[in-house]
């Protein structure tokens, strides 16, 4: 990841642990003017770091923003590829479509395009995705696995449980649920949303592009009225803010650990941990595919991570896609 002069700056201001960087120190060791030191910290006060000036001595980091900002993130960060190339926007349409862009030029594994705002999120389907700016996780992560087509089919569901893991892992009082195949929810409330897309040849994989869209710290007045009664936030459901950018990094921890496990043992051992999160295995639900609509009992997902319905006179039946819905 390059580190420009301002992160540099941030960087030694955050490692002094509250106490006073002299600007004077800042300009000789970056070998710039402190005018060029000072316009850097009037940027970093915009972008809502806080400081103190003390007389003689410098600058005091008093306040760091609830950002994604790559300095952010590496603050948390316990990986050895993944987030160790962030591209970082205000404002983006969609971080899939930049990151298919990136990935077609080469972008390396792990390496993950994250927005404080999407002005064209989507979901499964092309469904739009509400995604304000600073209230979200609106991220996609490159990983470039090496697995066939076939067996990246089910990849989804690795990082419905990397995602999960990571959410019981900071928050106490929120247990997130898995709804095949790629939602998470809490108190039967949306949350999270997992979009899968791949390029590939046809016997290998080029990359997996992994969207990854977390309602983190919006309030109930934040929802609008089509989405109000079904979605929920962790911030709702712990009580506090959440800090969104140590989120992202115990996110990309158990999605690296997680993968290089299904990478190199499989799905099996995956797939007992999802059934452990699951919220649909065991319930009645109603399922919706483009041809037509049928009901069962979700009676598991196979070695692929295909669910599998039992239907009341018998029949097992296979879904590989469609709409499910808890009854």
């Amino acid at each position: 990841m390059s580190i420009s002069m301002k992160d540099e700056i941030l960087r030694k201001l955050l490692a002094a642990n509250g106490e006073a960087v002299s600007g004077q120190e800042l300009a000789d060791e970056l070998n710039v003017s402190r005018t060029a030191i000072w316009k850097h910290m009037q940027t970093l006060q915009e972008e809502g770091y806080t400081f103190e000036t003390v007389k003689k001595k410098g600058y005091v980091l008093t306040g760091i923003p609830n950002s994604l900002s790559p300095m952010q993130i590496e603050l948390f960060l316990n990986t050895e590829r993944f987030g160790r190339h962030i591209h970082h926007f205000d404002v983006v349409d969609s971080t899939q479509i930049i990151a298919h862009k990136l990935a077609q030029e080469g972008a390396p594994d792990g390496t993950i395009v994250i927005g404080e705002e999407q002005t064209a999120g989507r979901g499964r389907m092309a469904r739009p995705w509400e995604s304000a700016h600073g209230t979200g996780i609106w991220m996609t992560v490159i990983v470039r696995p090496d697995v066939t087509p076939q067996q990246a089919s089910s990849y989804t569901l690795v990082v419905a449980v990397a995602v999960t893991k990571a959410i019981k892992t900071l928050y106490k009082n929120v247990e997130p649920a898995i709804k095949w195949p790629n939602d998470l929810l809490i108190n039967g409330k949306k949350c999270t949303g997992i979009l899968t897309e791949m390029q590939a040849e046809a016997d290998c994989v080029q990359a997996l592009l992994v969207g990854i869209g977390i309602n983190a710290n919006q309030v109930e007045s934040d929802f609008s009225p089509e989405i109000a009664e079904i979605a929920t936030s962790l911030r709702l459901a712990e009580g506090e803010e959440i800090n969104r950018a140590a989120l992202v990094a115990t996110i990309l921890q158990y999605l690296e650990q997680y993968t290089e496990l299904f990478v190199n043992e499989g799905f099996a051992r995956i797939k007992t941990l999802w059934e452990q999160a699951s919220c649909t295995i065991g319930q009645r639900i109603e399922v919706t595919t483009l041809r037509e609509q049928f009901e069962g009992i979700a009676s598991g997902i196979t070695e692929e991570g295909v669910l599998q319905l039992t239907q009341d006179n018998g029949t097992v039946r296979t879904i590989y896609s469609g709409d499910i819905r808890i009854i």
